[in-house]
């Protein structure tokens, strides 16, 4: 068997939406704590954009999975880039709550007018993380026009 028939299949979720904001306006709403807990609408504890940076949300439980996701930052580039680990679900469960670890980046570039944001979340294994990638794929739409509302009210 080769070594791509043994990979497993993985697929990424992608938004992208252009705001009239500045790349500085969007990028506080992405990394202020109170503003990340009101568009992901989950609690969050100990985030900073800092790499290493280790920090939670709290969503619903299920099954085996007591609904935290574990994440720690990445990579920043101020006003450009920053990503961090998704981690959470349990082995034991299928469907929702199944085992994730995944990688979501959120990348800003400048247009005419204001910033194009794009969302990638990335690393959902078939079909283990289908059910996840379904539900997120929807949710992280909505999150992204949120970001835009909020970053509205940032002037």
């Amino acid at each position: 068997m080769s070594d791509a028939a043994l990979k497993p299949q993985t697929r990424d979720i992608v938004v992208e939406e252009v705001f009239p904001h500045s790349a500085e306006t969007i990028w506080r709403v992405l990394t202020t704590g109170e503003l990340v807990a009101r568009w992901l609408k989950m609690p969050m504890a100990g985030f900073a954009p800092t790499p290493g940076t280790r920090f939670t949300f709290q969503t619903t439980p299920a099954g085996a999975w007591d609904g935290v996701i574990h994440c720690q930052v990445l990579d920043v580039e101020p006003n450009v880039r920053l990503s961090y680990a998704w981690r959470g679900g349990d082995e034991g469960n299928t469907g929702y709550g199944s085992k994730l670890d995944t990688v979501v980046t959120w990348t800003l570039t400048p247009t005419d007018g204001g910033t194009r944001l794009t969302l990638v979340h990335s690393g959902f294994v078939t079909p283990k993380n289908d059910s996840a990638y379904k539900a997120m794929s929807g949710g992280w739409r909505g999150v992204v026009q949120t970001i835009g509302d909020l970053a509205a009210t940032q002037h």
